[in-house]
């Protein structure tokens, strides 16, 4: 049977039919469906399926007659906290950041459990130092690593090719072009991780992991659990270990290189021509529809270690070689140092994304047809959600000057127009670690600034960044913004929710306990949708001299068991004034007088309290 799968479904399914058998990973688009669909096959016919619905509210307080506790005993669920392996002989996960992801999937893997965890190309940055490590260690059941690269930067604050990584912690790199590949080197990596001792990482990127393909269904395959047996010089990395197993690492190298020269994985299309390119990933696809059968091709499904004498022997077959690869010259790099004459980012550069325009017109000088629409359309650049909880925060900031160190989450559009309430956005967690910083360098600073943080980031890295503010001491300000879900990558639990990657009751993290443990005493809890007491508990707050925190609790405004007012109106009374434009609601637009938007407003009243003439009305 076959189905048209997006890319991560197709990888999802791959581990599934692999005999995968633990997860653990950390959402990041574009990796984050691999989680969530592996999850999907390890639970279907799951008896706790359908709990999360009926536990639902969960003892949330923007549920109406919350009863979560009682509900919970009378399903039995706390059952459902406990490992179901013995039912279902499969584990998935959320975890708190990468790097803890990767510490599992390796533990797992030592177990003796085919393991895998998923992230983002800057969520590598955060798990390489487990990585680099596992080179050495090695596996016992196999171990596989999805990295999913934003080539054009579609969700993320930097540009990275972790085919760098790879190389650098002497791992291999597979690299699918479509979801069929997606599936087979998935199930390609276990054994490959098993027969050369290795973690094996695959490579994709945006438009591979989001993009649909036609893949073919199969069984799974059952994988009895390996014996461990115990062997410090193997997998305990002191000094005098680790020499021993760098010498593992070279050979292993070496006969990975062997394997890249023959493995199927790398494949040639000859069509008789001049030019030959060798390409891989997302850029074959994208020549084999600009260029066709009028240049050869060499598509590399192994990015690391690379082959020699196969690019060699294909390079000199043609008068004229092209490397189309996205992001760095990394292949290029390789085929100039083994002394192939090659042309590459010369022409196609190192920055966004490659197209089947582009590289037409680089390879022929031909150009593709523009077809333009004589329309007169508005800007449009994202925004916060109407109702969102973020942006009374945002507001207040804006309204009263104070420095914004941010953070990495949807209320990163808070640096957007109208509100221009942001000033720095790193990675997850620098906003703790950037403000104390800051106050470090300007103690004047303390009483005009606050650290902005969303409560998954702040589970994900900025726990220890606000240790360091107690620890060193700085009157540092910290704002968690507290919508009881992991926002920007489409609703994931994190340990602040109550509820496991299954939607199962899980422990929940209490923000406030928490924070008071590391040292913080005050410690205030504010709703972002009463203005009045955002403004006063931020003032007061900068006022006082020592660290505090603040949490402005409400959920999401897109989360499904969230009840919402009704829809505002705006009545005779309208001046014109513009002052409830001033929030960035895109409900609100003006035609003479302010409009409001009755399919989309939720009624949260953020706008209702700038008005002075009492113009909205619920």
């Amino acid at each position: 049977m076959k189905q048209l799968l997006i890319g991560n479904e197709a990888f999802a399914r791959g581990l599934y039919e692999a005999g995968c058998s633990v997860v653990s990973s950390y959402p990041g688009t574009p990796s984050t469906e691999i989680t969530e669909f592996i999850s999907k096959f390890f639970n279907e016919n799951s008896k706790s399926q359908g709990v999360a619905e009926e536990l639902g509210k969960n003892s949330n307080p923007y549920f109406e007659n919350s009863n979560s506790h009682g509900v919970a005993k009378e399903l039995g669920a706390e059952n459902f906290t406990k490992d179901n392996r013995e039912e279902k002989k499969a584990w998935a996960e959320w975890a708190p950041n990468e790097k803890v992801a990767m510490e599992t999937a390796l533990g797992a893997s030592i177990a003796g459990a085919r393991s895998f965890c998923g992230m983002k190309h800057v969520g590598l940055n955060v798990a390489a130092d487990p990585l680099y490590t596992a080179s050495y260690t090695g596996v016992n059941a196999g171990m596989v690593i999805a990295v999913a690269d934003d080539s054009g930067m579609h969700s993320s604050q930097n540009e990275q090719d972790s085919r760098h990584h790879a190389v650098a912690s002497k791992v291999p790199m597979l690299e699918p072009s479509d979801s069929t590949e997606c599936k087979e080197f998935t199930k390609l990596a276990f054994d490959i991780s098993e027969e050369f001792d290795t973690p094996v990482i695959i490579r994709l990127s945006t438009r591979i992991a989001h993009s649909q393909s036609l893949v073919e269904i199969g069984e799974r395959k059952e994988i009895p659990l390996k014996p461990y047996e115990k062997n410090p010089q193997k997998y305990v990395m002191m000094p005098a270990f680790a020499k021993a197993r760098h010498v593992v690492v070279e050979e292993r190298t070496k006969k990975l290189t062997a394997y890249a020269e023959t493995s199927p994985l790398n494949s040639i299309e000859d069509n008789n021509t001049d030019i030959g390119v060798i390409t891989n990933g997302v850029a074959y696809q994208y020549s084999k529809e600009a260029l066709g059968d009028r240049v050869s091709y060499l598509k590399l499904g192994i990015v690391n270690p690379l082959p020699v004498k196969l690019i060699k022997d294909f390079a000199a077959k043609y008068k004229t070689v092209y490397i189309i690869e996205e992001l760095d010259g990394i292949i290029e790099q390789h085929c100039k140092a083994i002394g192939v004459e090659c042309k590459g980012k010369e022409i196609f550069g190192y920055i966004g994304e490659l197209s089947q325009s582009i590289i037409k017109e680089k390879i022929f000088g031909e150009t593709a047809e523009i077809v333009k629409i004589d329309a007169k359309c508005p800007g449009r650049p994202p925004v916060m959600c109407s109702g969102c909880p973020h942006r009374g925060v945002f507001y207040t900031l804006a309204k009263n000057k104070i420095r914004v160190s941010g953070d990495i989450g949807c209320y990163t559009l808070g640096a957007g127009a109208p509100l221009f309430a942001m000033d720095t956005t790193i990675c997850m967690g620098a906003s703790i670690s950037a403000l104390h910083g800051m106050n470090k360098a300007d103690k004047t600073n303390e009483s005009k600034s606050v650290a902005v943080i969303g409560d998954s980031t702040f589970i994900h890295s900025g726990i220890t960044s606000l240790i360091n503010v107690s620890y060193n001491a700085t009157n540092s300000t910290v704002i968690i913004l507290d919508n009881s879900i992991t926002g920007m990558t489409g609703h994931q639990q994190n340990p602040t929710t109550g509820k496991n990657l299954k939607g199962d009751p899980a422990t929940k993290v209490d923000l406030e306990a928490l924070c008071k443990a590391i040292g913080i005493n005050r410690v205030t809890v504010i709703d972002p949708y009463n203005l009045e007491e955002t403004e006063r508990v931020i003032i007061e707050e900068l006022a006082v001299a020592e660290p505090s925190v603040i949490i402005a609790r409400r959920p999401c405004a897109l989360l499904k068991y969230v009840k919402h007012n009704e829809p505002f109106n705006v009545n005779d009374k309208c001046k014109s004034c513009k002052a409830c434009l001033k929030i960035g609601c895109p409900s609100i637009s003006m035609n003479g007088k302010a409009l409001i938007d009755k399919t989309s407003c939720v009624g949260c009243g953020v706008c209702k309290t700038l008005c002075k003439f009492d113009a909205i009305e619920g």
